[in-house]
C-alpha cells in the first residue's frame, strides 16, 4: 500500500504565516496531512502533463504549508502515516484521478457509501468498498459447514480475531443463525462462548435478537451466561420479551436467566412484556419469580405501564397476581391518573370497577378528574364524577372547571356544572401565581378565551363576575366583545371596577371603551360613574406635562392624589385626544353641574366644531336633567328598570319622561 509522506518545512516569521497558522491551528495532524494532499493534487492538476502522478510521494512535498505551526510550536519532523481502517481504505487507494475530496456516510438502510467530489464541482456516489473478510467468516456467512470444520483445524486460524466492531467468528455464526457452525467453533474453543463485542453483545444476545432459537439452544448448552447484558444493560431475556418470543423466553428461564434484572432505565422483562400486552409471557415471568410491583428508576411499576399504554389484558393479569392498584410513580401519578391522561376509557372503566382511588393527587396537586377535564375526554370525566370527592377537589386549590374553561372544553364544563361543581371556586394562591393576570375564577378563563357559550353556562349557573382582581368585564371591554359585555353586566358585573395595580381616579371600564362610544353609553346607562371623570386635582390651574407611567404598583398607604391617573391625562394621550370632544359629550349626558378642568377646555377649544360641547357643560344645566339624575340616584338603576319595565334609553343617563311624571304625581 502506498503511503503518503508529507514534508513540513519550517515557516518564516512573517505576519501572513502566523495568521495562517492561527486559522488552521485547530486541525489535527491527520487533517493537516489531508489538506496538504489536496493542495498538492490541486497544484498537480493545474501544472499540466507530467505532474499528475499523485501516488508518487515526492510529488506531495510542498514548499510551504500555511497550516504549519511556527518553529517554537512545531513538533519534530516525522513521517505521518494515516491509520488504515478496513471499512475506509486510505484515500490514495480509492481516490480516482481528478478527485479533490472523499467523504463517507451511511444510508438510512445502513449501507455504507462514499462520495467523490471533483474539481469541477460534480460529485459521484458509490458503495463503500467492503473490508476483506477472513476465510472462516466468509464460510460462516455462506453456511459452508464443511469449510468451517476444515479451517478450524488449521493452526493459522485464530478464532479470537475480531473485526473493527469487536466481532469474532462466533458472533457472526450466532447473528446469521448458523447453529452447526456454533457447535464446531465451541468444540474448538469453548472458552469464547461469552465473548463480547465493543457494544458488549455476547453471541447469545445476537442470537436472541435475531430470533435464532436453535442457536440460542446451542449456546446455552455450551455454557453461555443468560444474564450478561449489553451496553444498555439489556439482558437476553429482556430482548426475548421485546421480540415477543415465548419459546425463547421459556428456554432462557429454563437455563436460569434472572427474571428481575433491569436495564439502564430500570425496566425489567415484565415491564417490557406488559407494555406489549403479551399475557402469555407475563404469566411465564410471574411464575418464574418476577416482581409485579418492582419500579423502574422513575418509580413506574408494571401496572402503571399497562394503564399508560392501555393494555387491559395485562392489567387484569397483574391485578390477579397481587399488583398494587394505587401505587404511585415518582411524580405521584397513579395508574388511574395515567389512563385518564392518555384517554384510555376501557382502562379507566376497569380500574374504577376494581375500586381504584380517584382522589389521589400527584405532586402537581391534580387529580384524575383534573387531567381528564384538561385533555377533553368527556366519557372519562362522566365516569370519574361519581368516584370523585368534591371536598378533595377543593383541597387541591383548583377545580376541573378551571381547566375545562381554560381549554374550551364546553361539553365537559356542562357535565361538571350539572354534577354540582362550584362555579365560584377560586384558584389557590399557588395556582393563581402561575398566571400573569392572577386569575382566580373559571369565568375569567372563559371570557379571556372569548368563549361566549362557556361564559353563558357559567353565568346562568350562578358564577359571580366580580371575583377576580382584574374584572372579567374589563377583559371583555378590552376585546371589544359587546355580547360578552352585555352578558356580564346583565349578571351583575361591576361597571365601576378598578385595577389595583394601575390605580385611576375614574372607573377602569371607562378607559377600555373610550374608542367605542356605544359601549361607553351602555356602561353609563348601567350605572358607571361619569362624575369621577370630571374630578381633577389641578382644576383651572395649568397642568404639568403628562408623564408616562409604567409598571405602577398599587400601595394602599400612598395617597391617590400622587399616584392615581386622572381622566384628563388619559384623554390627552395621542391615542384618545382626537376623540376627546365626542367622549366628553357622552359623559356630560350623565352628570349634573360640573366644572371642566383646564386641560379638557383646551381640548374643546382645539376644534371649532366642539364649541357646542363646551357650552353644554356651562351652568345652569336643564332642570329636567337634574331631576332625572336625582331620581336615578334615589331609586338606583335596578329598581328604576323594574318601575319602567323597559330598558333605560341608550341616549341619556336619565328616567323616561312618562316615568318622571308618574313619579312626580
Amino acid at each position: 500500500m502506498a503511503v503518503a509522506h508529507v514534508s513540513m518545512p519550517s515557516t518564516t516569521g512573517t505576519n501572513l504565516e502566523f495568521a495562517d497558522y492561527s486559522l488552521y491551528s485547530n486541525l489535527s495532524d491527520n487533517e493537516l496531512m489531508q489538506l496538504a494532499i489536496e493542495r498538492s493534487l490541486s497544484d498537480a492538476q493545474s501544472s499540466g502533463p507530467g505532474s499528475e502522478n499523485f501516488n508518487n510521494p515526492a510529488a506531495l512535498n510542498m514548499p510551504t504549508l500555511p497550516c504549519q505551526a511556527p518553529p517554537s510550536h512545531r513538533r519534530p519532523q516525522q513521517q505521518l502515516e494515516p491509520t488504515a481502517c478496513p471499512a475506509n481504505p486510505p484515500s490514495e487507494t480509492i481516490k480516482p484521478k481528478g478527485v479533490c475530496s472523499v467523504s463517507h456516510f451511511v444510508t438510512g438502510s445502513g449501507k455504507r457509501m462514499v462520495a467523490y467530489r471533483r474539481y469541477d464541482g460534480t460529485m459521484q456516489v458509490a458503495p463503500e468498498p467492503e473490508e476483506e473478510l477472513e476465510p472462516i467468516v466468509k464460510a460462516i456467512l455462506d453456511g459452508d459447514v464443511g469449510t468451517v470444520r476444515l479451517l478450524v483445524k488449521q493452526p493459522s486460524c485464530n478464532l479470537l480475531t475480531a473485526n473493527k466492531d469487536g466481532w469474532i467468528p462466533l458472533h457472526e455464526a450466532a447473528y446469521c443463525g448458523q447453529d452447526q457452525c456454533i457447535k464446531i467453533l465451541l468444540r474448538a474453543q469453548p472458552g469464547m462462548v461469552n465473548h463480547r463485542t465493543l457494544k458488549w453483545k455476547t453471541p447469545l444476545m445476537l442470537a436472541v435478537t435475531m430470533e435464532h432459537l436453535a442457536c440460542v439452544e446451542s449456546l446455552l448448552e455450551n455454557g453461555a451466561d443468560p444474564d450478561i447484558a449489553n451496553v444498555e444493560r439489556e439482558t437476553p431475556l429482556y430482548k426475548a420479551c421485546e421480540k415477543e418470543n415465548p419459546a425463547m423466553v421459556a428456554m432462557l428461564l429454563n437455563y436460569g436467566a434472572s427474571v428481575n434484572k433491569n436495564c439502564i432505565q430500570g425496566w425489567t422483562a415484565l415491564h417490557e412484556s406488559v407494555c406489549r400486552n403479551n399475557v402469555e409471557i407475563c404469566e411465564m415471568l410471574v411464575k418464574a419469580g418476577a416482581k409485579v410491583n418492582m419500579p423502574n428508576m422513575y418509580g413506574i411499576t408494571p401496572i402503571f405501564v399497562a394503564a399508560q399504554s392501555g393494555k387491559v389484558d395485562a392489567l387484569r393479569m397483574l391485578l390477579k397476581n397481587g399488583a398494587d392498584l394505587n401505587s404511585q410513580a415518582a411524580d405521584g401519578a397513579t395508574a388511574l391518573y395515567e389512563a385518564c391522561k392518555n384517554g384510555h376509557e376501557d382502562v379507566v372503566e376497569f380500574l374504577l370497577s376494581q375500586n381504584a382511588d380517584a382522589n389521589k393527587p400527584g405532586k402537581t396537586g391534580l387529580m384524575p378528574i383534573h387531567i381528564a377535564a384538561q385533555r377533553g375526554n368527556d366519557g372519562i370525566v362522566a365516569m370519574l364524577i361519581p368516584a370523585t370527592s368534591k371536598a378533595r377537589v377543593r383541597r387541591t386549590g383548583i377545580s376541573p372547571l378551571h381547566l375545562a374553561a381554560e381549554r374550551n372544553r364546553n361539553d365537559i364544563l356542562e357535565l361538571l356544572i350539572e354534577a354540582g361543581f362550584d362555579v365560584n371556586a377560586t384558584l389557590s394562591d399557588d395556582h393563581s401565581m402561575m398566571y400573569e393576570d392572577r386569575r382566580s375564577s373559571a369565568l375569567y378563563s372563559a371570557v379571556m378565551n372569548n368563549n361566549i357559550d362557556a361564559t353563558t353556562m357559567l353565568l346562568e349557573a350562578g358564577a359571580n363576575p366580580n371575583l377576580d382582581t382584574f374584572n372579567p368585564l374589563l377583559v371583555a371591554l378590552r376585546q371589544g366583545c359587546i355580547q360578552t359585555v352585555t352578558l356580564l353586566v346583565q349578571h351583575g358585573a361591576n361597571v365601576n371596577a378598578y385595577i389595583p395595580t394601575h390605580p385611576t381616579t375614574f372607573p377602569a371600564a371607562v378607559m377600555f371603551c373610550l374608542k367605542y362610544l356605544t359601549l361607553l353609553k351602555y356602561l353609563m346607562d348601567n350605572g358607571c360613574d361619569a362624575l369621577s371623570c370630571f374630578s381633577c386635582v389641578y382644576g383651572s390651574n395649568p397642568h404639568p406635562p403628562i408623564k408616562t407611567r409604567r409598571n405602577v404598583r398599587y400601595d394602599v398607604d400612598e395617597t391617590t392624589e400622587n399616584t392615581c391617573v386622572q381622566f384628563c391625562e388619559v384623554i390627552s394621550t395621542e391615542t384618545y385626544s382626537r376623540w376627546a370632544g365626542p367622549i366628553i359629550d357622552v359623559l356630560l349626558d350623565y352628570v349634573g353641574h360640573v366644572k371642566l378642568c383646564a386641560r379638557l377646555i383646551e381640548h374643546l377649544d382645539s376644534y371649532h366644531e366642539w364649541q357646542g360641547i363646551k357650552e353644554k357643560s356651562m351652568p345652569p344645566r336643564p332642570l329636567m336633567q337634574l331631576c332625572r339624575l336625582k331620581i336615578r340616584k334615589l331609586l338606583g338603576i335596578n329598581r328604576l328598570k323594574k318601575i319602567c319595565k323597559l330598558p333605560v334609553p341608550p341616549s341619556c343617563y336619565c328616567v323616561p319622561a312618562r316615568t318622571y311624571k308618574k313619579l312626580s304625581s
